[in-house]
């Protein structure tokens, strides 16, 4: 006898709606599974045998012939285990019931348990597009499928709990979405910035970086507190939406790395890998591509301290997901597209001993080693950072003194008012934030005055600006004007926004001469 059952296969954050065909012939028992299955798919042959067993089901011993169609589609993961077990108690007979709208997912366990499965929430998006009426998922990913509107989702416990819903014994009750999933901006940091004393000028350029999703790098002697800052910048970002907070989620789901208390994500990712990251981790990859940091980092910030002592190839591969927003991964059997919206947050010390320009301790650099150091970052993506800010050492004064500067809440509140403004500009746009306009945007939103532009002309033909850094200057202009809540963008704006771009570093040689290295 041949029954259908149907479940997903995810093709980065995409996939396909796959026909489980279970086909029970006479013959010498045989289990066979056959479409492009890898060997976690080809392993399922022996958690089924033994989950229907243990059940209290009776496994036939026939000749069983499990088809994944489409065929040319590779399937990988354990996702497969119930609905090949669901489509031999119906081949055999021992279940009848309509699963033409019903995607089946989930691990199954020898004891018949049904397990955790990574990306369900995007399976389950999947078999909502293609016009599924319900789907079955692991009781523990119930409210993380549950977040998906216009499907029913059953939270599975057992094979047996499941094979008793569909005869009509025990109905189950569907599942139904958190609805306290998000803490909105009243949630703890870590970091608040009112822990951080002195460094107002960084604070200011960390809040404009907020308020517009610039990239920022910040630069000075070790222990200025570069660091703690990077760590206080969630706390100044405005709450994720909630279409923000699914895509993220999505890609956390796929990767195999949502919290299981969390079904959906409300706090903005941080990301800070370590220096000895490969290009594959950061960007992702893998024979079966999944997402790296750049795309974990999504609506949040990707943080690399010590910024130069990462490799060049790791830095370069940043140059497209700051550009484009999306990664792209291309293996043999095609491409996967991930979304990369994030923002660049780096940290360095002017040079290798880290005291270049530092009052107190003298450098005991080279002119030719600060040339090395700083080429440890290319050109191309020093023109993709917005905003340059240099850390200076803290006074005993200053650390020793009560906290006076502001929280992290009333410059959160500052950022989110500057948000609005964004979100109402580029309403029915996929852009959120003045970082994500492009150059017709730029011409469009970005128009200065006559003062302005005579600055702005200035500052690109003393700096050498690129076009994109230009570009990338007016945006930062722009974003300035909104914290400012001003419509027009002026001279005050364009001249605030030039200075985070000066990124010239005055070298002493032994001569008494000043090289300047652009």
């Amino acid at each position: 006898m041949l029954t259908k059952t149907k479940t997903c296969a995810l093709i980065g954050l995409d996939g396909v709606i796959v026909e489980v065909e279970v086909d029970i012939s006479p013959g010498l028992p045989a289990f066979t599974v056959v479409g492009l299955p890898d060997t976690s798919v080809q392993e399922s042959r022996e958690r089924v045998r033994a989950a229907i067993r243990n059940s209290g089901f009776e496994f036939p011993m026939r000749r069983i012939t499990v088809s994944l169609a489409p065929a040319d589609l590779r399937k990988a993961g354990p996702a497969y285990d119930l609905p090949i077990a669901v489509g031999i108690l119906t081949a055999s007979g021992q279940l009848e019931a309509n699963l033409n709208n019903t995607v089946l997912l989930g691990e199954l366990s020898l004891e018949g348990c049904v397990r955790h499965t990574d990306g369900v929430l995007p399976m389950v998006g999947l078999a909502r597009q293609f016009g599924m009426a319900t789907v079955a998922v692991p009781a523990a990913d119930g409210p993380e499928a549950s977040l998906v509107e216009g499907i029913d989702v059953l939270g599975v416990l057992s094979l047996r709990q499941l094979v008793d819903h569909l005869r009509g014994d025990e109905p189950m009750m569907f599942a139904v979405a958190p609805t306290n999933w998000g803490h909105g901006g009243d949630q703890p940091y870590p970091v608040d910035l009112a822990d951080v004393r002195g460094q107002e000028h960084v604070k200011r350029a960390m809040e404009v970086a907020a308020a517009g999703g610039h990239n920022l790098l910040m630069s000075g002697p070790p222990g200025s507190g570069k660091t703690l800052l990077a760590r206080a910048l969630p706390s100044i970002l405005p709450p994720m939406s909630a279409s923000e907070a699914l895509e993220t989620t999505k890609l956390y789901s796929v990767a195999g790395m949502l919290p299981k208390d969390e079904p959906l994500l409300s706090a903005r990712p941080f990301r800070s890998p370590h220096h000895t990251i490969s290009d594959a981790a950061l960007v992702g990859g893998g024979r079966i591509p999944r997402p790296g940091e750049v795309s974990l980092s999504n609506r949040g910030v990707l943080f690399l301290d010590e910024m130069p002592e990462f490799g060049p190839s790791v830095l370069e591969v940043l140059r497209q997901p700051l550009e484009d927003k999306v990664v792209t991964i291309t293996r043999v059997q095609g491409s996967v597209t991930f979304p990369a919206n994030f923002m660049l947050v780096g940290a360095m010390n002017p040079c290798f001993c880290g005291n270049f320009g530092d009052p107190r301790k003298a450098c005991t650099c080279t002119p030719s080693m600060l040339g090395r150091y700083k080429k440890r970052i290319s050109g191309p993506l020093f023109d993709r950072i917005d905003i340059f800010v240099e850390v200076p050492r803290v006074e005993y004064e200053k650390l020793n003194a009560a906290p006076s500067g502001e929280s992290s809440k009333s410059v959160r509140e500052r950022v989110i008012a500057s948000r609005r403004i964004q979100q109402q500009r580029f309403e029915g746009t996929n852009m959120k934030a003045n970082a994500d306009m492009g150059p017709s945007e730029v011409w469009e939103h970005c128009q200065v005055n006559e003062a302005a532009d005579a600055l702005a002309r200035a500052a690109m033909e003393r700096l050498h600006l690129s076009a994109r850094a230009f570009h990338r200057t007016l945006k930062l202009a722009r974003t300035i004007a909104d914290l400012a809540g001003e419509a027009a963008i002026g001279v005050a704006h364009v001249a605030e926004a030039v200075q985070y771009r000066q990124r010239e570093v005055m070298v002493l040689g032994t001569c008494g001469e000043t090289d300047k290295l652009s």
